[in-house]
């Protein structure tokens, strides 16, 4: 809301009256309030999707008018856990495309909270049978910012989720030399298994830097095979030539193997650009690697769990 995105609408979605009432959206849905009274869930996920049963035909008809669908939550309590599967599922049953967002929680609330972990684990393995593009960022891949006040590494997430947002819409709204409009996505998405969202911006001297930043700087959690997909989208300017093409797909070679399916788009603004952007949809991701990277960490055999790295 405060950095703004044109022709976006916001929605804000709880259970719980007193927060939704507080919160920046554009429109808001109350969900349960005959079974939980407006109070919010307590962490009780199975009473959130019996409320979720309930409200379903308001929250799809709301939802499903957009072509285009991010649904973002905080995992580990009861209404965030259970309404993001579920409003992905539901809304994949539609012509909109839904794309869930899912913070996880840090690992010590992990563990030292079975409820969250159990919460956290059912949302994610409902997000991965589904299929298509889960964006799952990682609270612990934050701590690289250790040094820095707290609220401030939550704005730099912030703006990070807001550039992964605006990539997707603007390569799909905007036209371009070499196109990707939505249906191109669909049909990529399609065939491509769990897939997830890149995004990177770099001088245009050195445009081999764009695939490896997106990967070495991602805040999400995802583990590629050894044959993934790869739609990229490239903005630049009219300073933007054939050989800063070639290197861009080498380097993608160079990163992905050999992808079983790659397509590039590229837009050429009219005025020369210093900076390159790049969006990139990533498939043929390995299942059940974000429910690897949340599960409990080893036990020694004769001490504690073993401390991760």
């Amino acid at each position: 809301m405060r950095l703004g995105i044109p022709g976006v609408q916001t929605f804000a979605v709880n259970t719980d009256f007193r927060h939704l009432s507080h919160v920046q959206a554009d429109q808001r849905i109350l969900v349960g309030k005959r079974q939980l009274g407006g109070q919010g869930s307590a962490g009780d996920r199975p009473a959130v999707l019996e409320a979720a049963e309930d409200g379903k035909e308001e929250m799809v008809r709301r939802l499903s008018q957009f072509e285009i669908v991010f649904l973002l939550a905080g995992l580990g309590g009861g209404t965030g856990s259970a309404l993001l599967p579920y409003l992905a599922r539901e809304l994949r049953r539609t012509d909109t495309l839904p794309v869930p967002v899912a913070f996880l929680p840090f690992q010590v609330e992990l563990d030292t909270n079975s409820q969250r972990r159990a919460n956290t684990a059912d949302a994610i393995a409902e997000l991965e049978e589904l299929g298509g593009l889960l964006l799952a960022l990682s609270n612990e891949r934050l701590r690289r910012f250790d040094g820095l006040p707290m609220n401030h590494v939550f704005q730099l997430r912030n703006t990070y989720v807001h550039n992964l947002v605006t990539g997707l819409v603007d390569m799909v709204e905007t036209p371009s030399l070499m196109n990707v409009d939505l249906a191109s996505l669909k049909a990529h998405l399609a065939d491509a298994g769990i897939s997830t969202l890149l995004h990177a911006e770099h001088h245009i001297s050195e445009p081999e830097r764009l695939v490896q930043q997106a990967l070495s700087e991602s805040l999400l959690d995802f583990q590629m095979t050894d044959a993934p997909s790869a739609l990229l989208h490239v903005d630049g300017g009219s300073n933007f030539t054939l050989r800063t093409h070639e290197r861009i797909v080498r380097t993608v070679r160079q990163h992905f193997g050999e992808p079983r399916r790659l397509l590039l788009g590229i837009r050429i603004h009219p005025e020369p650009r210093e900076v390159l952007r790049m969006t990139a949809v990533v498939g043929g991701l390995k299942p059940r690697a974000i429910r690897q990277a949340i599960a409990p960490p080893p036990r020694s055999p004769t001490g504690p769990p073993t401390a991760r790295r």
